[in-house]
């Protein structure tokens, strides 16, 4: 049995470090993250670029700043020439060749970075999104724009927003004859972000915005509940392994105990042997023939002997290793054994009496510590190993008279 708990503990501890790796993995691909700055994945990259109200006969401004970093920076002054004074930095997504291309965030929900600008103010960050049925690949006055406003400080403001409840400008509907109520986009082909000025934004003054941090955030659980699935299959079938290795272990062992046993099982025979010390021959008899009785002790064998304590310690010693009731029970327990295996209908507790048990829990307990199962596991262990196996064309032999 030891080699399989050693078994058993390695299945466990190898099933514990494929739960923990599984679990690692998973979760990292149910909570996803990317950065978007200062570059994208896959060959592709951000094309910075600006505008403002200049094409509109405004006289704004707008500079952006080096580009290679991990942050956005562009400074600005907003001038009261044209109605609604605007300027805004947009990236791009461009291919490795300079095509514009498309970025699949539908497994992101949100969109997180830190917003510092002087002075104080709320600025606009907007989406370019791809429509099969409105828009034009390359041309972004087509593309669906959802936005979210946001604020920032001279400080520097971390700011979430969700990318599911982003809201598209009214006057966006009209320009392309949509419905008003239509309020749904997609964010499996995104094009490009922007971030610029709102109707709140001071003027006339220098001012700037730096944008750094820029990540998505998902979460898609069908990843854990892939995970809950395997660590459950994983440990059903160590339970199925755990039972049936457990249950031939046991036979194993069971069988071991009772070749181990075999010169016990033959006292009979040890005891008539001509024994030159007769003293020592009527201690291994009186046993032999005694151990049924539950009242037995080292008293009884003493009275019944006339050996004292000291001889009939010494003959089990030498004779057979064991101390007086180590030896009492192994009888017992060696006959309980047979009878089990011999008398298949009577119970457990009169098996335990015959033996000379007065008490079966006693009993069960002393069988269990000995072979490893319960008297009544031991018995259908020992009909299944015992279950002849015929050929086909076998027949059942005449009794002898």
């Amino acid at each position: 049995m030891q080699e399989f708990y050693k078994k058993a503990l390695l299945a466990l501890i190898s099933l514990l470090v494929v739960d923990a790796l599984l679990a690692v993995f998973f979760v990292y691909r149910t909570f996803p993250t990317q950065t978007l700055l200062p570059a994208h994945k896959d060959g592709s990259r951000w094309h910075y670029g600006t505008y403002s109200d200049v094409s509109t006969g405004g006289a704004s401004s707008v500079r952006l700043h080096d580009t290679s970093r991990d942050r956005l920076r562009f400074d600005f002054k907003l001038k009261d020439v044209s109605a609604y004074p605007y300027v805004a930095t947009d990236l791009v997504l461009e291919g490795d060749k300079g095509q514009p291309v498309h970025a699949d965030w539908s497994r992101f929900r949100t969109i997180t970075f830190v917003a510092k600008c002087a002075p104080a103010t709320s600025l606009l960050m907007e989406l370019s999104t791809f429509d099969e049925k409105l828009s034009k690949p390359g041309q972004y006055a087509t593309y669906v724009p959802p936005r979210a406003y946001f604020s920032c400080s001279e400080q520097g403001m971390p700011v979430t927003l969700d990318l599911g409840r982003l809201m598209i400008p009214e006057w966006w509907f009209p320009a392309r004859k949509q419905d008003l109520a239509l309020q749904a986009y997609r964010l499996d082909k995104v094009a490009k972000i922007m971030f610029g000025t709102s109707t709140v934004t001071p003027r006339n003054v220098d001012a700037y915005v730096e944008i750094s941090e820029l990540t998505l955030h998902g979460r898609d659980y069908r990843y854990l509940a892939a995970l809950a699935a395997l660590v459950l299959g994983g440990w059903v079938a160590l339970g199925v392994w755990f039972f049936f290795a457990y249950s031939r272990a046991l036979l194993a062992s069971v069988n071991s105990k009772m070749k181990i046993n075999l010169p016990i099982v033959a006292y009979r025979q040890l005891t008539l042997e001509p024994y030159k010390d007769k003293e020592k021959a009527a201690v291994l008899r009186y046993i032999a023939s005694s151990y049924t009785d539950p009242k037995l002790d080292l008293e009884a064998v003493v009275e019944g002997t006339g050996a004292n304590r000291y001889k009939i310690n010494e003959v089990l010693k030498s004779e057979l290793g064991m101390t007086f009731t180590s030896y009492l029970n192994k009888l017992r327990l060696t006959e309980a054994s047979r009878l089990l295996t011999e008398k298949s209908s009577a119970a457990v507790s009169e098996i335990a009496y015959l033996v000379g048990y007065s008490n079966v829990p006693y009993f069960n307990r002393l069988f269990k510590e000995e072979f490893g199962c319960a008297p009544k596991s031991f018995r259908m262990m020992a009909a299944q190993r015992q279950q002849p196996e015929l050929p086909a064309d076998s027949t059942t032999p005449e009794p002898l008279a």
